[in-house]
């Protein structure tokens, strides 16, 4: 037994025989196990819960599932502050929960990705109890630990993401230790072999397994600067969309030293190394910094032994113009062009993009332009649960909210609840089906039981039907899964390219403004309509009219 693990025994769950590149342009469902559904009666989503509801799942007609953190945790973070690597938390099940599960899942043909967070662990965890009781321990370097200055202060001026420094002073060591998110997340030290050694193993556990691949968190927190140098000012001219709310003064310095090291690429090898001993499974690594996101996403995704894929916050922050969203992929395409990146317009840590992008009263109609768009750029592509309902950010009293996040920064910043309600599954039914406990962890929003599963699935026209039949399209389409794009000019408000592979060449167009717009194409053959979801139609003469957030599809001939 490793000190501080669990000693469960793996268990073999054999991963469904396909194409080892089958995550090349996948479609993969994110389930945040706290809000999908309670099946023990706590109020807390759980794994039985989340296996209970995999047919559903599997009728989106997705690849994969994403699943946020279920394991051992003081939950201060709500799992992603690990206590133990190898076990379940009791509040989300058991470890034998987790196989059943897997199970199914790969029975219905659902790869399974787990998070990994693995850049920092909870306070709680053996490692960091026994390296924080002093100086000469066998874990004495595991993590970040720096002396004070003569004065008494930290470091050096790094800050934590969720506020203040990201420094935190312990009487027994007389040191500070690092931490980029909470006090109670210290960072670990992957300069140190045996750290990245011991991660490895804690990865390699969930893949014998039989896990499908890992969504890496924070992967270019990894490694800090072991000089410590103090991070300069940004220039106000450099100031880019952040991963920090603007009011979080985390966005003042230009993080060159605290994230994003060279080290960290070579570490990439090491993972992929480990991967690739499994075959068909996969990675995909978040990426935060905003000044080099997609420098950092085409060096952790280039060739074939890096990541697999990686997202950044272009598209879960930016504007949703047609202007952003074409400098973005002209840019990802000269900058990353033999890297993969995995699309994305909402998850657990940012507000839904129906309510940050859509604030015109056309929330469906948006929501199915908004998902045509996801499904039709060059990448793989990972939805939020909900976001098949058109769910929108739901508004958390203060005396409700959890999110250390949110109660740091309120109320110019409201944190992560918004988005993290539960899911809706019957309208009718107590707290939306999602659980028969008298409440949920988070409350369920009166206004989200309109939109519930069991609603939409008696519409045809439901967003959620548009889902289901624009994952059925796109695995119809090769351009749409694995095809090359390229930009073709068209009027302001309006975002348009070509995307063509295997003999099969597409152009697709989107309406991103709330106004009629009417785009003339060029002279030449006039794309055919093949009755895309929601697709508009083209006349002979090559006028496409395009109605307020319209979007067209069509192959050339």
């Amino acid at each position: 037994m490793i000190h501080g693990l669990s000693s469960v025994e793996p268990h073999v769950n054999l991963r469904p025989k396909v194409d080892p590149d089958w995550w090349r342009g996948a479609v993969i469902y994110q389930i945040y196990p706290r809000s999908f559904q309670d099946h023990s009666g706590n109020g807390i989503g759980d794994l039985v819960g989340i296996t209970q509801r995999l047919e559903y799942v599997a009728d989106l007609g997705v690849d994969a599932i994403w699943l946020s953190p279920f394991f051992t945790s003081p939950m201060k973070d709500f799992g992603y502050d690990v206590s133990n690597y190898r076990d379940v938390d009791p509040v989300f099940g058991t470890i034998e929960d987790f196989d059943r599960l897997l199970e199914k899942a790969h029975d219905l043909g659902l790869r399974v990705i787990i998070d990994q967070v693995i850049s920092h662990s909870s306070d709680q965890h053996a490692w960091f109890q026994e390296s924080r009781q002093s100086r000469t321990n066998a874990r004495e370097d595991w993590y970040v630990w720096a002396d004070p200055k003569p004065d008494g202060t930290p470091p050096n001026n790094w800050l934590s993401i969720f506020g203040g420094s990201a420094w935190t002073w312990d009487p027994r060591r007389m040191q500070y230790y690092m931490h980029n998110f909470l006090a109670s997340q210290p960072d670990l030290n992957f300069h140190n072999p045996d750290v990245r050694k011991s991660l490895l193993g804690e990865m390699r556990f969930w893949l014998e397994r039989g896990v499908d691949g890992f969504r890496l968190d924070t992967v270019n927190f990894y490694f800090c600067s072991q000089g410590l140098e103090p991070n300069p000012a940004i220039k106000p001219e450099d100031y880019n969309d952040s991963t920090a709310p603007d009011v979080n003064p985390y966005n003042l310095q230009d993080h060159i030293f605290d994230k994003s090291q060279p080290e960290n690429v070579v570490f990439m090898e090491e993972i992929r190394a480990l991967l690739d001993e499994f075959p068909g499974t996969t990675s995909v690594g978040e990426i935060g910094d905003a000044q080099r996101q997609l420098e950092v996403m085409a060096q952790y995704t280039a060739g074939k032994n890096h990541l697999h894929m990686a997202y950044t916050f272009d598209f879960l922050g930016g504007a949703f113009t047609s202007a952003h969203f074409r400098e973005s992929i002209k840019t990802i395409e000269q900058e990353a062009p033999d890297g993969w990146i995995c699309l994305a317009f909402s998850n657990h840590d940012v507000a839904r993009h129906v309510s940050r992008w859509s604030r015109h009263g056309s929330e469906d109609i948006f929501a199915r332009l908004a998902a045509t768009l996801l499904m039709s750029m060059k990448g793989s592509v990972c939805f939020y649960q909900g976001e098949e309902l058109a769910l929108t950010e739901a508004e958390i009293a203060y005396d409700d909210l959890v999110d250390p996040y949110g109660k740091e920064f309120w109320p110019n910043y409201k944190g992560r609840d918004g988005c993290r309600t539960p899911m809706v599954w019957q309208s009718a039914a107590h707290l939306g089906g999602f659980t028969t406990a008298p409440q949920a962890w988070l409350p369920v929003p009166t206004d989200h039981l309109g939109r519930a599963v069991d609603v939409q699935e008696q519409q045809n026209d439901s967003t959620l039907a548009f889902y289901r039949a624009l994952t059925r399209f796109r695995k119809q389409h090769p351009a749409l899964v694995t095809g090359s794009i390229k930009l073709v000019d068209a009027p302001d408000g309006v975002l348009a390219f070509m995307r063509e592979s295997a003999g099969e060449k597409l152009f697709c167009a989107f309406n991103m403004t709330d106004t009629a717009i009417d785009y003339q194409l060029e002279a030449g053959p006039v794309p055919t309509d093949i009755n895309a979801p929601g697709s508009l139609s083209v006349d002979a003469s090559g006028l496409l009219s395009l109605t307020p957030f319209g979007a067209y599809i069509g192959t050339m001939r």
